[in-house]
């Protein structure tokens, strides 16, 4: 029999763990004196204590160790196990590299541009959505308001719910920027479910991977923002997968002032 002392030496692992693994039921003293309270390990406990040491290296819990342990003698199960906590592991290695990549290309960024951080790249997933929409090709860009007008005056009387987390937006469809006669679509996510008028469609917007820059102030920063945009998606892997949007968080709607705009700038992507 060891003190528990001498077990610690051998076992490399601190009389605190010891006494914790104890309380928690995960390695138990063979005995403990009743005069003493002193605990007593029997040799062929140090096995398991290397085991429990091998497997916290490895990322387990202590609560997943106890079941572990429990299953030694089953390798299909000990496999199960093992097998899980991989794919753990692949996965926040994968989650690190690419915040890694992301760090890296922004240090790369700051050194070409010193003010490249003053619009900060998000890659995020916009969630299905069920909206209202209105596409129609408009005489310039500065005329987008009379495609809300448009879903205002037809959705009156219909007595719109907003979505929970309500969404207003304008979609680019053309292929690229056009001096006149522009393809734009406007979204405002509702709930509900309702019929489509004459010139306003009622559908709903599968899940979207997209880059996106929220920048607060007047419309002529768009430029920038589309070239921060721009080059974070050629330095991260990605390319473009769809037509340019932006979500109006604060919009004219709300607002005479340009500098209390706060706008979206959002571009679908994937992986090359």
């Amino acid at each position: 029999m060891l003190k528990i002392g001498d077990f610690s030496k051998l076992s490399r692992i601190s009389i605190r763990m010891l006494r914790h693994y104890d309380e928690i039921g995960l390695l138990t003293p063979k005995t403990i004196d009743p005069f003493t309270n002193y605990r007593y390990y029997g040799e062929d406990q140090l096995p398991v204590a290397g085991q429990i040491t091998a497997l916290r290296a490895m990322g387990f819990g202590l609560s997943t160790i106890g079941e572990i342990i429990r299953s030694y003698d089953d390798p299909n199960k000990l496999a199960e196990f093992l097998n899980v906590k991989r794919a753990e592991l692949q996965a926040e290695a994968e989650d690190v590299a690419h915040r890694l990549l992301l760090l890296e290309t922004a240090i790369k960024r700051l050194r070409k541009d010193g003010n490249s951080m003053k619009y900060n790249v998000t890659l995020k997933t916009l969630p299905e959505r069920y909206v209202a929409s209105v596409r129609k090709v408009i005489p310039a860009y500065d005329q987008e308001s009379t495609l809300w007008g448009i879903l205002m005056s037809e959705t009156a009387s219909m007595n719109l719910q907003p979505a929970d987390s309500c969404l207003g937006l304008a979609i680019f469809h053309d292929e690229g920027h056009k001096e006149s006669d522009v393809d734009v679509e406007i979204q405002m996510s509702v709930k509900g479910n309702y019929k489509n008028t004459e010139n306003v469609v009622f559908k709903t917007v599968s899940p979207t991977v997209i880059a996106s820059v929220t920048y607060k102030g007047g419309y002529e920063q768009v430029t920038a923002v589309n070239e921060a945009i721009a080059n974070w998606i050629n330095d991260n892997g990605y390319e473009f997968s769809g037509p340019m949007f932006c979500i109006y968080h604060v919009s004219p709607a709300q607002t005479r002032n340009p500098d209390e705009f706060v706008t979206e700038v959002c571009f679908p992507v994937r992986k090359k």
